[in-house]
């Protein structure tokens, strides 16, 4: 039978990605994807806010390459589960994120960003004139 749980989208990071390492030594990625959705009847923008959850290599590429408002494409599942409030042990809270199987760039990555907005072009060395004390004015 055919895997039925497949979510595909792409939005922008709200904040960094959280790398944490787990006691089994693999690594979890914690962050949130803000999603246009299409205007609503009143001409107003609509914006969902998508809980993802990335482990192993994926979790390590979305760290290494990925911060706020940085725009992503996501490919994975959508996964739930149930945990209590310790402040109402007795309140069942049921929540649903995306588990990322695969991260997609859908712009520049942070190392192509950095290098994109270098306030001065690194000069090359053969293009200066060499100055003797001689000829300097004062």
């Amino acid at each position: 039978m055919a895997d039925l749980n497949n979510v595909i989208f792409t939005g922008r990071l709200t904040d960094d990605p959280e790398l944490k390492q787990l006691s089994n030594g693999s690594f979890v990625c914690h962050f949130t994807v803000a999603c246009n959705r299409r205007k609503d009847n009143n001409g107003e923008n609509k914006t969902d806010f998508i809980s993802v959850a990335a482990y192993k290599t994926t979790a390590e590429k979305v760290s290494r390459n990925f911060c706020k408002g940085k725009p992503i494409i996501i490919y994975g599942e959508l996964r739930t589960h149930t945990y209590s409030n310790k402040k109402y042990p007795d309140l069942k809270m049921n929540v649903a994120e995306v588990y990322a199987k695969s991260v997609y760039f859908a712009g520049k990555t942070k190392a192509e960003e950095m290098n994109s907005t270098a306030v001065f072009p690194i000069p090359d060395i053969n293009e200066f004139e060499e100055i003797t004390d001689s000829s300097l004015p004062f």
